[in-house]
């Protein structure tokens, strides 16, 4: 592979030589939209994604306890949590926008390894999920369908091809500068243009071809007679299917951002503060699906949706004991006397 050399680019906001006063205008007006976003993301998104990842350790953790089982689906949940909850941390990198974090190149290297690490896992994990709700309404004959009936196996998986791709992407962000420092992004800038070719194919364009295959043949195929009808399926696990909309509307549009940089690395060009605005829009959005896939979850998956439907029912019968708690009434007797 043909190295590149990277040195010449750099953001739009970091190039300062405007011409025009609407230039300054348009730089001004899209640095205050990504702050204002990083402030609402931080704000709101945020605590809501990592209380409602808590939650889900917990009655997940709290079930296993109590049966001492868990089903294949809830394990996959249970690792797909996790890798929210990671990706919600890593999120934590946009507090200093419009600004970017410093750090040198082999810093940059490293917090986008693990980045990927998570972003690829979470991604594979629920197409594993798709695959095993499938096998749900076809009964298993195949040596794939026998595989996914061990969950830890197809986890660790999993975890070792995202292992690779992540490797892989640490390589293509290139090898040259790595005592420098530099702005710093989960997707670094000055990545090889192969980095978000790579990320694209394997992060986007083979996982969505693999989930719209699942519900294709959820949808088309005609199921055998004793298995599960379609609306009990989709009625059980709901929130599996409302995760899948949420994951490809916002990873679309963050990976057709990732392409259009490349187009622009080609070009060399470093593009425009418009085109920076979107690129940070779309980062801001993936991480706004991290946390609303926990939301999902916790709202929509029948252990989580259950057990918090139990604790809302135990705190309203606490109130309602101690509105109903009688208050002593003390009677004054008036004692009249006759002459």
């Amino acid at each position: 592979m043909t190295s590149h050399n990277m040195t010449w680019i750099s953001y739009p906001s970091k190039d300062l030589a405007f011409s025009s006063p609407e230039e300054i205008e348009a730089f001004i007006a899209s640095q205050n939209i990504i702050s204002r976003l990083m402030h609402c993301y931080i704000a709101f998104f945020v605590p809501t994604g990592l209380i409602a990842g808590i939650c889900i350790l917990i009655i997940f953790i709290k079930n296993y306890l109590q049966y001492k089982v868990i089903e294949n689906l809830d394990l996959l949940l249970l690792h797909f949590t996790i890798s929210n909850i990671i990706m919600i941390f890593f999120s934590f990198t946009v507090i200093s926008r419009p600004d970017y974090l410093k750090a040198t190149h082999l810093a940059c290297n490293i917090l986008s390894f693990f980045f990927n690490f998570s972003y690829f896992n979470s991604q594979y994990v629920f197409i594993l999920m798709l695959l095993i709700l499938l096998l749900k309404r076809f009964p298993p004959r195949t040596a794939l369908s026998k595989a996914t009936q061990r969950p830890i196996l197809c986890v660790g998986f999993v975890l070792t091809y995202a292992f690779c791709l992540s490797l892989t992407e640490a390589v293509l962000v290139g090898t040259d500068n790595y005592h420098l420092e530099t702005d710093c992004q989960l997707d670094p800038l000055f990545a090889w243009p192969e980095y978000e070719i790579i990320k694209f194919t394997f992060g986007f364009g083979i996982p969505s071809f693999l989930q719209m295959l699942c519900f294709t043949v959820l949808f088309a195929k005609e199921a055998p007679a004793e298995a599960p009808a379609l609306q009990q399926l989709i009625r059980t696990y709901p929130a599996v299917y409302i995760i899948s909309i949420s994951i490809f509307i916002c990873r679309l549009f963050y990976n057709i951002m990732i392409l259009f940089r490349t187009t622009l690395k080609l070009q060399k060009s470093i593009g425009t503060p418009k085109n920076e605005l979107v690129m940070n829009i779309a980062e801001i959005a993936l991480f706004c699906e991290s946390c609303a896939s926990l939301v999902f979850i916790l709202c929509f998956h029948k252990p989580c949706k259950d057990e918090i439907l139990k604790v809302i029912q135990n705190c309203r019968r606490g109130n309602t004991a101690n509105n109903h708690l009688e208050i002593p009434v003390t009677t004054t007797t008036h004692e009249s006397g006759s002459q």
